[in-house]
């Protein structure tokens, strides 16, 4: 959605809104652990997406558990905001921790073939190549 310094703000609180709300008035065990990342609110305020983040082991058991809470999240979310419209709330799980994660381990586990020395063209140049070419080159100057 279009981004500018009222939206901005009118994100922000409507975040802070449903996080208290997540973190104080709803009693639902499966969504303990659960944090809410970033809020995207339309600009007729009519509609809002929510981000959360959570364990992946368990995006699905959370996933279930915000539906079923959705009607009485909604209803609280509306008294605390005040606003002339109660936004409908789409919930969607936020994975960018997770690849974040990934990533990291990916580069903590560099490769061997990176300390190999390299041609110009990036190919790997293998000392038992090298040794190998030239006694071809002999055998073909013997002949």
């Amino acid at each position: 959605m279009k981004q500018n310094q009222h939206s901005r703000r009118t994100n922000e609180i409507a975040r802070e809104k449903l996080a208290t709300i997540m973190l104080f008035e709803v009693s639902d065990p499966d969504l303990q652990l659960v944090t809410v990342t970033g809020v995207e609110v339309s600009v007729d305020k009519s509609f809002m997406r929510a981000y959360v983040s959570c364990d992946a082991s368990r995006y699905e058991e959370v996933s279930a558990a915000l539906e079923r809470a959705k009607g009485r999240i909604r209803s609280l979310l509306g008294h605390a905001l005040g606003w002339r419209v109660t936004p409908e709330l789409a919930f969607q799980i936020d994975t960018t921790t997770d690849e974040a994660e990934r990533i990291s381990r990916a580069l903590d586990n560099v490769p061997p073939t990176l300390g190999v020395e390299k041609d110009e063209n990036g190919y790997p140049i293998a000392a038992d190549a090298e040794d190998g070419a030239s006694d071809a080159a002999e055998g073909e100057e013997g002949e």
